[in-house]
């Protein structure tokens, strides 16, 4: 009974996380489209008068990074990042498991790793109130928040899929571990795909 409450507390907090992803990768979305509008403008701009908003390129810079920083959790919660599967599509499902377990693990050290770098990185630019070697003179610290909080987020998610995952090896819940951290089928990525047509056909877009 103990197991079956922390399954479902840590189900309800996944859910939650997925949530807010969903939100958070809208964000990124949202930004990469005002810097490609900002981008088009400017790029109008000049060619019918000659002159320029500016910083065009600065700005799509920062905002290509938080954009990222932002849509990794989602994407990792779908199981979007690439593994190679020529091998694990052959191995038993209790190994493939294990292998999905430990590829998680080792994505969770190499983001941890990742995001205490960059949170030194912006405590710098915070410290030294360092700005931007460009006309516009932007502050890097808010930017590199931006791209650190992205981050952050990831290891909370990160952090509630490996507490999941963790309990349903322990427990020999495979096929959990597969739904949550293995690698999607080609048949699976199809089905998905027609699902999500199907939903924005009818206006959900859950």
């Amino acid at each position: 009974m103990e197991n079956t409450e922390k399954f479902a507390m840590l189900n309800r907090l996944l859910a939650g996380a997925t949530n807010l992803s969903r939100y958070a990768i809208w964000f990124a979305g949202s930004l990469t489209l005002i810097s490609a509008l900002y981008i088009t403008a400017d790029v109008l701009l000049r060619k019918f008068t000659g002159r320029s908003l500016g910083g065009s390129d600065e700005l799509s810079g920062y905002a290509f990074a938080i954009s990222i920083s932002w849509a990794l959790s989602f994407a990792t919660l779908q199981r979007a990042n690439i593994r190679i599967d020529a091998i694990y599509q052959h191995l038993p499902v209790r190994l493939a498991a294990l292998l999905d377990w430990i590829a998680l693990v080792a994505l969770s050290v190499f983001i941890v790793y990742l995001t205490l770098y960059a949170t030194s990185v912006a405590d710098v630019s915070w410290t030294n109130q360092s700005t931007a070697n460009t006309a516009m003179g932007t502050p890097l610290w808010i930017p590199q928040f931006l791209w650190v909080a992205g981050l952050l987020w990831l290891c909370v998610v990160l952090a509630l899929m490996l507490l999941r995952s963790s309990l349903a090896l322990i427990t020999g819940d495979l096929k959990s571990i597969q739904s949550l951290c293995g690698i999607r089928s080609t048949q699976q990525e199809a089905l998905e795909e027609a699902e999500a047509g199907q939903r924005m056909v009818h206006g959900d877009t859950k």
